[in-house]
This record gives C-alpha cells, structure tokens and sequence, in this order.
C-alpha cells in the first residue's frame, strides 16, 4: 500500500541526507521526494511517498520522530487530502499537424506550453499522479524528447466545522477569512 507522509521539519543543513539515509538504512525505499520550505523559514517541509503495510508504514513513523530535527510526522494518506505533481515535458512537434494536435492534448489535459522550439515545444502540467502517467502516455507517439517530474507534494484539506474547533485551520491574521466568518454571524 502507497502511504504519503508529510514531514516537518527545522530547516538546517543535512536534514534531507540525515532523513534518507536513515531510510535507506533500515531497508526503506522513498517512491517520490519533495523538500521545500514552509510559511515559518525556519521550517521545511518533506513529503514523501513510501510502499508498505501498515506495519512497514508505522516503524517509519517511530524512527522519523526520533530524529531531533523532525518536528512532526503525519500520514496524509489517512486523511482526506490533496495531492499534485508538477512535470515539464519536451516533445517532438514540428511546425504543423503534429504541433496543432499536441497543443489540442496540453488544453484537454489542462497544461500549458511554456517555450516553443523549431522542432519542440515544452510543456507543464500539473496534477494527480494519474493524470501525469496519462499525459505520458498520450505524448509517447511524439516522441518525448526530455522530462522532469518534481515529487509528490500533498496537503490535507480543512475541516469543515466549528472555528473554536482547534483540529481545523489555523486563521492568520493577515486572513481575510476570519472577517467572512464574523460577518456571517
């Protein structure tokens, strides 16, 4: 079973290498990867992809949390979330036929072309990890010249349910929400 964790973490040198090597260590193998920094600069946040029963997926969260520049450890899987991936995709496209019914494909599948070559174009696109292999698939026939995928990254949605409810969103002050929500009362 696939499971995404989400890791956050201080935000300091050797982290990452610390992180995986101890994964790699105790026989882990990490699916996808992606680090990136969080709102608190001093924080980073890592969300990985791991396979593994529910066992495999708990001795992974027990010895994340003993490293000392782990924060927290939560399985976003378990939850209701959100998840994209983000890749860039260069393919074959001569002026043309070829180039219209690629171009027609990046509009069904809701990418965007951000460069134009004599013979290729390069798109992005961003979504479900299916979504990303379909994209794949359908640009095979072209000829995929070049890609670059980032890593799963995924956020578990807000709770719809009482503001006082402290499992749910935190509102910043900066939040226009907080002014919607005392309107409505």
């Amino acid at each position: 079973m696939r499971h995404v964790l989400s890791a956050v973490v201080q935000n300091v040198p050797g982290v990452l290498a610390h992180i995986s090597g101890m994964l790699a260590s105790r026989g882990y193998n990490i699916d996808s990867l992606a680090v990136g920094e969080t709102e608190d600069p001093l924080l980073s946040r890592m969300t990985f992809v791991v396979v593994g029963d529910d066992r495999v997926l708990e001795q992974i969260r027990k010895q994340l949390e003993k490293i000392v520049t782990v924060v927290r450890v939560v399985d976003v899987s378990s939850q209701d979330y959100v998840e994209r991936d983000l890749m860039l995709l260069k393919v074959q496209a001569p002026a043309g036929g070829k180039r219209s019914e690629v171009r027609e494909l990046v509009e069904i599948f809701r990418g965007r072309v951000v460069d134009v070559g004599e013979e290729e174009i390069m798109i992005e696109i961003s979504g479900r990890e299916n979504k990303i292999e379909a994209f794949i698939e359908r640009m095979r026939p072209f000829g995929i010249a070049e890609l670059v995928r980032t890593g799963r990254i995924a956020m578990v949605r807000s709770a719809a349910g009482d503001a006082d409810d402290q499992t749910g969103p935190v509102i910043h002050q900066s939040s226009i929400r907080k002014y919607v929500k005392e309107e409505s009362k």
